[in-house]
């Protein structure tokens, strides 16, 4: 039965009449794709113009406006000065404990111009990678725009991961430098950073071979006694803070690597995804000043996501930025010091356009609606979601609740190797339906196929699949090209297809309905989390023999981690306090993200003949359905066991 809802919410004549996009920019996206994207990359200052839009040519690998050259920098910074703008805001910065700082484009110029020179000075070149693992501080943004006025390539990877992942990040991109912060506050308290990096890169023989700084901005000053490499590790306020405001940039290529994200992939060893500069920078500001409607000089814009994933990459910097947006980023939790500082922000600011995932808004149903009622939410006139596909009711509660009503709702459907929007209504054009992404925003092209590649009919489920290339995707697998096109371009390899990893359904009057993740990633509060990183975290601990991991439906996170395991030799532990160990052993392993919901602790696992786990039976017995086909298992019989250990 197809996921569908009489309901539809078409923008009202009064925000239609001042849309930035209309009916027609699909019309004129369809009628000339290559040179609609021209024209988008055109909003861009270019310092040598394109004359290729795309060669396709050595498909899957593509390059985009492959012959110009330009600055992501200068065109998220310095071109809003130079245009008259440099006193207005682009920074409404909100700490956790109640400080806050509001930066101007002519102040973000120069740190990132200080920044920049730092880096030169101790001999980083265009193409060399930069790591950064930072709470939500400016300082990260600051880093990030100085590594793309330099050429270099950051990855940042999120403050929440822990040393072992930080360890695996760095290895992999071979990052000279990693940048962080003392430390970082959680629900009011500093909680240590800097050591994690200390324990992540080691010493002696287990020193990680890359990194030659460490520089350390100065955020909680918890710790009189911060441990201390001398020789690698600096102060930012000692080096960045001395250094000059002036800096000349240069041009790089367009298909030059902005940076690399790590996600999660179907095998344990996390994906290094590559985004370049030109295509990306591109889609990223296009996507924004058209999904989001921004209004230049007016709107504030705020992204609740954290700058460790792609949606603070496209959508905190560089979307933002490229516009001449004035943002809200906000460091801590949505309630600390209690719930209603989300709401605070909103009221404080004037914030327009507010842009979170389905797990905060059902986190905020079930807070109650009398918090967000005691404050003042007429400035906005948009909301959005991402991460994952939004449940219809907790849609219309944020449409009534949050929006009053009278904002238009955007759910965006994107991943981290898709750099920005993909599909998403437009809100001064699409009636909406609560729960789908309605369609490809223009210039996007998508399908949903069956096995064969042929389309299937309104109403059944389908692989949804990027059936032509376009300029925000990712161009590789960081030192993997193999795996990059096994991954995504090996299930439709005859048609040359992306296949994204989602299945989805169009509905009877053409909406897509994304239905979630196909293969073995788990998406949890908008987080993707393979289910073989977790699986193997837990068969790390002594006491596990073997696992099999699901992510089945939650309420609040979209879905939640649940484990299945069998134990080594029972030992003396009790069976609730191996399971509490276990989940933070995972927690610890991974990310307090991967820690489990639910662990049971069974005498067998549901194998094929083959020695396959059968995890869709397992997400079966999780979400409380009758048992799929069981006929290829060794032992239908265990299934009796495992249920009688849940009850």
């Amino acid at each position: 039965m197809s996921p569908t809802t009489d309901q539809v919410f078409p923008p009202s004549p009064e925000f239609v009449a001042q849309a930035n996009a209309n009916e027609s920019l699909y019309e004129h996206a369809d009628a000339d794709r290559l040179e609609f994207w021209a024209e988008q990359a055109r909003r861009l200052d270019w310092e040598t113009p394109f004359s290729q839009v795309l060669d396709w040519s050595d498909a899957p690998f593509a390059r985009w406006f492959y012959d110009g050259k330009l600055n992501v920098a200068v065109n998220c910074v310095d071109r809003h000065v130079a245009a008259g703008k440099g006193d207005r805001v682009a920074i409404h910065w909100v700490g956790e404990p109640g400080d806050s700082r509001d930066i101007t484009y002519n102040e973000l110029k120069d740190e990132v111009s200080r920044a920049a020179n730092y880096l030169d000075s101790i001999g980083l070149q265009a193409g060399d990678r930069v790591a950064i693992y930072m709470p939500m501080v400016p300082e990260a943004v600051i880093a990030m725009l100085a590594c793309a006025r330099l050429g270099l390539t950051h990855s940042v990877v999120f403050a929440g991961f822990s040393s072992a992942a930080l360890r695996s990040r760095v290895d992999d991109a071979q990052a000279k430098v990693v940048i962080t912060t003392d430390g970082q506050f959680r629900r009011g308290k500093p909680a240590p950073l800097k050591t994690a990096v200390d324990e992540a890169l080691g010493t002696g023989d287990d020193a990680a071979p890359s990194v030659e700084k460490v520089i350390v901005v100065r955020r909680t000053n918890h710790d009189p006694d911060l441990p201390w490499v001398a020789g690698r590790d600096v102060w930012w306020e000692d080096t960045v803070g001395e250094a000059s405001p002036h800096h000349e940039p240069e041009a790089f290529d367009a298909e030059h690597p902005l940076f690399v994200l790590y996600t999660s992939g179907t095998t344990g060893s996390p994906k290094g995804i590559v985004h370049t500069s030109g295509g990306y920078l591109t889609q990223a500001a296009y996507s924004f000043h058209t999904v989001f409607d921004h209004k230049e000089g007016r709107d504030v814009f705020w992204c609740g996501a954290d700058i460790g994933w792609v949606t603070g990459h496209s959508y905190l910097v560089y979307g933002p930025l490229a516009n001449g947006a004035t943002e809200v980023i906000y460091e801590g939790t949505p309630n600390s010091p209690d719930e209603h500082r989300h709401f605070q922000i909103i009221e404080k600011y004037g914030v327009t356009t507010y842009y979170i995932a389905p797990t905060l808004i059902r986190t905020f149903m079930k807070w109650g609606r009398e918090i967000p009622d005691a404050h003042d939410l007429s400035s906005l006139r948009l909301l959005g979601t991402v991460g994952e596909p939004i449940n219809p009711e907790a849609w219309r509660w944020y449409n009534t609740v949050i929006g009053g009503g009278r904002c238009p709702i955007v759910d965006t459907w994107w991943q981290t190797e898709t750099g920005a929007h993909m599909l998403a209504p437009l809100p001064g054009v699409t009636a909406c339906k609560p729960g789908s992404a309605m369609g490809p925003i223009p210039g996007i092209s998508a399908k949903v196929v069956d096995d064969n590649g042929n389309p299937v009919p309104a109403g059944e489920q389908g692989f949804l699949v990027l059936d032509k290339p376009w300029p925000g995707m990712l161009r590789g697998i960081w030192g993997d090209p193999e795996r990059y096109k096994d991954t995504y371009w090996s299930r439709f390899a005859e048609q040359g297809w992306y296949f994204a990893g989602d299945g989805a359904r169009y509905d009877e009057d053409g909406a897509l309905w994304v239905l979630g993740r196909v293969d073995d990633v788990m998406n949890v509060s908008g987080h993707r989390i393979s289910t073989s990183e977790v699986e193997s975290a837990l068969v790390a601990h002594p006491s596990v023999a073997e696992a099999a991991v699901i992510g089945a439906a939650d309420e609040t996170t979209g879905q939640g981690i649940v484990a299945f395991v069998i134990l080594m030799e029972s030992g003396d532990t009790s069976r609730d306090d191996l399971i509490t160990e276990l989940r933070n052993h995972v927690a610890t392993d991974i990310s307090p993200i991967a820690k489990p919901r639910e662990i049971n602790i069974v005498p067998e696992l549901p194998k094929t003949r083959s020695g396959k786990i059968m995890r869709r039976l397992l997400k079966d017995i999780a979400e409380g359905r009758e048992l799929g086909d069981t006929s290829t298992l060794v032992d239908p019989s265990v299934f009796e066991s495992i249920r009688s250990q849940r009850a």
